[in-house]
């Protein structure tokens, strides 16, 4: 058994035996990577934006308190996954994707200067090959996670996303930072990763029109993982991610609770 399943293993103390409070006991801390889902939730400028309606709120005749709601929520927004189906045919669903490809450790790449100077920075091979000298080769099974920076402009979607408009024709002007598809290709030729996650929109960088990174990542079945928060609280390495979205059957994306366990 893997050093990183051995460090879940106390979780699963908390739900034996008695059903009362008990400490949650786990070898470091818990980062939630998530952003809420709410109205300021951003998403893609075609998609509808998430909805909350309340169904119920308050005291019943019986004499009890009780909520309920309903929501309705495009699969690609705010903090989600993408199902590797989403941009190639034949591939992975959510509901398909192992758990084995979702729980593993993590590294976080820091291009935030980069990403600075250049708000449609593309991460190189050379910013891989940099991580490594520092912090050595990348873990196997890693899930790897880009720093850009822009995670600190969310809920500003102009500063996010480059443009607050919505509709078709504000796609022309998205701006963010992304993977570049041949940093793509050479995490999948020569290296062994579970997934991708980025701080941003899109695995592709803004102005992408064919998302070359996502059909490159997608045809070997590597999700991504996008809109990730917090990546600043994180180190380079040493780290457990646990990435689980909602098992949409069929779905091509969903909403994503990511948490990370840091020594």
């Amino acid at each position: 058994m893997s050093e990183w399943i051995l460090r879940l293993a106390p979780l699963a103390l908390v739900f034996l035996g008695s059903c009362a409070p008990a400490p949650l006991e786990l070898e470091g801390r818990l980062v939630d990577l998530t952003h809420p889902f709410g109205e300021q939730t951003i998403y893609w400028p075609t998609s509808p934006r998430f909805e909350l309606e309340v169904l119920a709120r308050g005291m019943t005749p019986a004499g009890y308190f009780y909520a309920a709601n309903r929501f309705c929520t495009a699969e690609h927004g705010g903090t989600h996954i993408d199902a590797p189906i989403h941009f190639y045919e034949g591939r992975n669903a959510v509901d398909e994707i192992a758990l084995e490809q979702l729980v593993g450790p993590g590294v976080v790449v820091d291009v935030r200067e980069a990403c600075a100077q250049d708000r449609d920075y593309q991460v190189q091979v050379e910013d891989f090959e940099r991580w490594e000298a520092k912090h050595g080769r990348l873990p196997h099974g890693a899930i790897v996670l880009l720093h850009t920076g822009f995670g600190a402009r969310w809920p500003d979607a102009e500063r996010y996303l480059g443009t607050a408009e919505r509709g078709p024709e504000a796609v022309a002007r998205l701006h963010f930072p992304g993977l570049h598809p041949e940093a793509a290709r050479w995490l999948l030729a020569e290296r062994t990763i579970r997934a991708v996650g980025i701080d941003t929109a899109s695995i592709d960088h803004g102005p992408s029109r064919e998302f070359r990174t996502h059909v490159t990542l997608f045809e070997r079945n590597v999700p991504a993982f996008e809109n990730v928060a917090h990546l600043d609280e994180l180190p380079p390495i040493g780290f457990t991610v646990i990435a689980l979205p909602m098992k949409i059957a069929g779905g091509t994306g969903g909403p994503l609770r990511i948490v990370a366990i840091v020594p």
